[in-house]
C-alpha cells in the first residue's frame, strides 16, 4: 500500500487487503492479524467492528493514517509502539519507545505470585525493573500484597507505569532509584518479582529487529555482558536482607539460565527450583529465604 501512493483504496476491504500484501513483503510474521490491527488503529475502531465494515468506504485522511502506521511497521517498529498499547494479563496496557514491551510470559510470575498468595498473606512486595509497570499493576489489580512497590532507574520507563497505574486504577507505590540500591535500604519484603535484563550483548545481531533497533537496551541486556548479574545480585540481597523470613523471590530468566540460576540460588542460601513456561522452557527462578 505505502509502495503505490497512486492507488487509493475505496473500501475498508480494500484497505485490509492492501496492507497485509504490504506487511507480507516486508517479512513480517502474522500480516494478516497485524494488517487488521493496524488499519482498526487507523479507523479508530477495534478489529471486530473493523471486520463489520469491510464494504464501507474509507476516507482520505484514513487512508493516510494507514499508510503512515504501516510505512513504520514496514521499519520493524514495533506494533505495539504504533498503536501505544500491548495487553498483559488480559489487560490494556499503555507502551510507547523508552519502555519494553511485555512477553506472554511473563504472565507465570503473576501466576506464581497468585499461588504464593493463596498460600499465606503477604504484605510488602517489591517490582524490580518496574518498566511500564505491567507486573506490578498487575499484582495490585489481583490483590497481591498490602503494599506495592515498582521500582525502575529509567525514567522514561516510569512515566508510563505512571499512566498504567493510573489507567488502572492500581495501588502501586512507583520509585525511581536502581533496584539494587533501593533493595540494599529498603525495609524487607514478603515477596519480590522482577524481570531484569538478561540478554547477552554477544548475541544482539541474532535478535528480531523490532528487539534490535526499537526497544530499550537498559531494559534488554545484562549489565557487564553477565546475563546472570541480575540473578546473583538480586539471590545475594534476597537472602540476606530484602527478603522476610520465609519470603518468596521471582525472577524471570533467559531459557539458558536455568542451571546457573539455580546453582546461584542455592549457593546464597535459598531453598530453589526453576519453573518452566508453556513451551517447557526455563523461565522462572523460584527461591526462597529460610525462615
Amino acid at each position: 500500500m505505502p509502495e503505490n501512493q497512486r492507488e487509493v483504496p475505496r473500501t475498508v476491504a480494500a484497505m485490509r487487503a492492501m496492507a497485509q500484501a504490504f506487511l507480507d513483503r516486508r517479512g513480517v510474521e502474522n500480516p494478516r492479524l497485524e494488517a487488521d490491527l493496524l488499519v482498526s488503529h487507523a479507523l479508530g475502531c477495534d478489529r471486530l467492528h473493523l471486520l463489520m465494515r469491510l464494504e464501507s468506504p474509507v476516507l482520505g485522511s484514513e487512508v493516510d493514517r494507514a499508510r503512515d502506521f504501516l510505512v513504520r511497521r514496514g521499519r520493524r517498529e514495533p506494533l505495539a509502539y504504533i498503536t501505544g498499547h500491548s495487553e498483559f494479563y488480559s489487560r490494556p496496557f499503555l507502551v510507547g519507545p523508552g519502555c519494553l514491551i511485555p512477553r506472554p510470559e511473563t504472565e507465570l510470575l503473576v501466576d506464581l505470585a497468585k499461588d504464593e498468595s493463596k498460600a499465606r498473606s503477604l504484605g510488602r512486595v517489591c517490582d524490580v525493573g518496574t518498566g511500564s509497570g505491567v507486573l506490578a499493576v498487575t499484582l495490585a489489580c489481583e490483590g497481591i500484597g498490602d503494599k506495592l512497590l515498582g521500582i525502575d532507574l529509567d525514567g522514561a520507563a516510569l512515566e508510563h507505569a505512571g499512566q498504567n497505574v493510573k489507567a488502572l486504577d492500581a495501588a502501586v507505590e512507583l520509585v525511581h532509584q536502581d533496584g539494587l540500591e533501593f533493595l540494599a535500604e529498603a525495609e524487607p519484603f514478603d515477596l519480590i518479582v522482577s524481570n531484569p535484563p538478561y540478554v547477552d550483548p554477544a548475541v544482539v545481531e541474532e535478535l528480531e529487529p523490532e528487539v534490535r533497533e526499537y526497544e530499550p537496551a537498559l531494559a534488554l541486556f545484562a549489565p557487564q555482558g553477565d546475563p546472570d548479574y541480575w540473578v546473583r545480585e538480586l539471590c545475594a540481597l534476597a537472602a540476606s536482607r530484602a527478603l522476610n523470613p520465609g519470603g518468596l523471590l521471582l525472577v524471570e530468566l533467559g531459557c539458558d539460565q536455568g542451571p546457573r540460576a539455580l546453582s546461584l540460588a542455592q549457593e546464597a542460601g535459598m531453598e530453589a527450583r526453576i519453573v518452566p513456561d508453556l513451551a517447557g522452557l526455563d523461565r522462572v527462578l523460584r527461591a526462597r529465604r529460610g525462615a
